[in-house]
């Protein structure tokens, strides 16, 4: 992977030197390495990755930057040195104290505030990318088949979350792509609940959990059945497949992302008003949750480069829920599905 130079220099706003980075996700985007501390400034002419001597040496294997040890004064040097008179900044992430503490030390620069330039430009990925979160959706794949033979009764909510965890980590990613979710019983009515220390429950056990790949990740959730599933139980469950396979079929070039969530609610209304609280689904790349929404509230187009999630939900607080949820990529040919997994009912 590279650095993102040409797409970060063409928002450069007119009369900036150049644009300084400031929070990590940006800076990765920037420069296609991972660190904690540090800058990134990209010119028009080249990207400075600005970091202390932690990371440095580590630093330099990474392409097309130039590598800045941060010491003291080493921005106003490199200030100085390009003759930065205009610097366009982060200001949905900077902070009052941070902004004071820039314009006391470069009185000389002005900052302009860019929003979320940056954050625009990664809404829509490339080749590399794409691959990226293809990978590490293969890698969740590979997980679900796996954690099939794991799942028990015998086991806690935890020990199924961490066997997914522990899978994906031997088996090519580089981390969990969030904090992973193994809820079963009553507890898989809530949408986001936490694995807990208790025995896997019978009934519905939600997981919802993904892989990072080059910094890129997946995200897909898929509920099975431990022991037998009732008249009410496969209602439930097949709603939310078709609810979910309904707006896949939609999610086509230049789709209406609000439309989508449209699809799958409408369906689910029907029998199960209210039961589907949270939106259809959002972007995914180097953050788990980025732009584009899919939701009622979208107006969004379903675009080339955009990376989207499928996951109607059905939940029946205190009693038991279900999710289903896909990720689809917007190629240069046309969408496709990149997850996997059955999504029949399957029963353990």
């Amino acid at each position: 992977m590279k650095g993102k130079f040409e797409k970060i220099k063409s928002v450069i706003p007119s009369g900036c030197d150049g644009i300084l980075l400031t929070s990590e996700v940006n800076e990765y985007y920037a420069t296609a390495f991972a660190y904690t501390d540090g800058y990134a400034f990209v010119t028009p002419d080249k990207t400075y990755l600005i970091t202390d001597s932690r990371y440095i040496e580590a630093a330099q294997a990474s392409e097309g930057t130039v590598k800045v040890e941060l010491k003291s004064g080493v921005l106003k040097e490199l200030f100085t040195s390009l003759n930065v008179k205009a610097v366009g900044f982060e200001d949905l992430c900077v902070t009052v104290a941070e902004l004071a503490r820039f314009k006391e030390q470069f009185p000389e620069v002005e900052f302009v505030p860019i929003g979320g330039a940056v954050d625009k430009l990664r809404e829509f990925k490339d080749k590399d990318e794409l691959d990226c979160i293809v990978k590490a959706q293969s890698i969740a794949d590979k997980a679900f088949e796996h954690i099939l033979g794991f799942i028990s009764t015998d086991k806690t909510e935890k020990e199924v979350a961490i066997e997914l965890e522990v899978f994906m980590r031997t088996h090519g990613a580089e981390s969990a792509a969030f904090e992973t979710i193994a809820v079963s019983g009553t507890a898989s009515s809530m949408p986001h609940g936490v694995p807990r220390d208790v025995k896997v429950q019978k009934g519905f056990l939600t997981m919802d959990y993904g892989a990072t790949f080059n910094g890129y990740r997946s995200d897909m959730t898929r509920t099975v059945v431990v022991g037998k599933a009732d008249e009410d139980m496969k209602k439930l469950y097949n709603t939310v497949k078709l609810a979910q396979q309904a707006a896949l079929d939609r999610a086509v070039p230049g789709a209406d992302l609000g439309e989508l969530d449209k699809t799958a609610r409408d369906i689910i209304d029907k029998d199960y008003a209210g039961a589907f609280g949270h939106s259809l689904g959002h972007g995914v790349g180097l953050y788990i949750h980025e732009a584009p929404s899919v939701s009622s509230r979208s107006t969004a187009k379903l675009s080339k480069g955009h990376v989207i999630t499928i996951e109607p939900g059905i939940y029946l607080f205190g009693k038991y829920g279900c999710r289903i949820e896909d990720m689809v990529l917007h190629y240069e040919d046309g969408c496709r599905d990149i997850s996997a997994s059955p999504k029949e009912l399957i029963e353990i």
